[in-house]
């Protein structure tokens, strides 16, 4: 089956199998390995992107839904210069990224929340990033860093 939607703002073009998840075709066909594989299941958050906008569990989506939209992974989320852009800088600054695996996800969930509410609170913070699940960091320095970047961009923003 032949696909074509936009992929961290250019177009994409792919012929795969129409039950082949956006997970596995990111990482197999297309061969970006910033979305992580966890469990397959849609409950870990390891393999989360935006699709239109929207968090979502890449590895439930056949790609048949994916034809015609838009879709942001985290290889898609950096600075103008191509360095880390705040929400990555944040989760820098905060020690929010320790073995590093959730954290795709994690930032991806950061930036959704950010893009529908500017200023969340931290309990809208813990419930964006509760489908997400991260073994190392206790969420505390996630949380932190979302907050930090919230607050950055609206202080850039004025």
């Amino acid at each position: 089956m032949h696909i074509e939607f936009t992929l961290n703002g250019k177009a994409v073009s792919v012929d795969v199998s129409e039950e082949m998840t956006l997970l596995r075709c990111l990482r197999e066909v297309l061969g970006l390995t910033g979305t992580k594989s966890g469990c397959e299941s849609g409950d870990c958050g390891a393999c989360s992107v935006l699709l239109n906008g929207k968090l979502t569990k890449s590895c439930l989506l056949e790609m048949p839904l994916v034809a015609g939209k838009e879709v942001i992974t985290i290889e898609g989320v950096h600075a103008p210069d191509g360095g880390p852009g705040i929400m990555q800088q944040a989760f820098l600054d905060h020690g929010a990224a320790q073995c590093g695996f959730c954290t795709p996800g994690m930032i991806l969930a950061g930036e959704a929340l950010l893009m529908r509410n500017p200023s969340p609170s931290r309990e809208e913070i813990r419930r964006a990033i509760s489908g997400n699940l991260c073994r190392c960091s206790g969420y505390t320095q996630i949380i932190d860093a979302i907050e930090d970047a919230a607050q950055k961009r609206l202080v850039k923003t004025k």
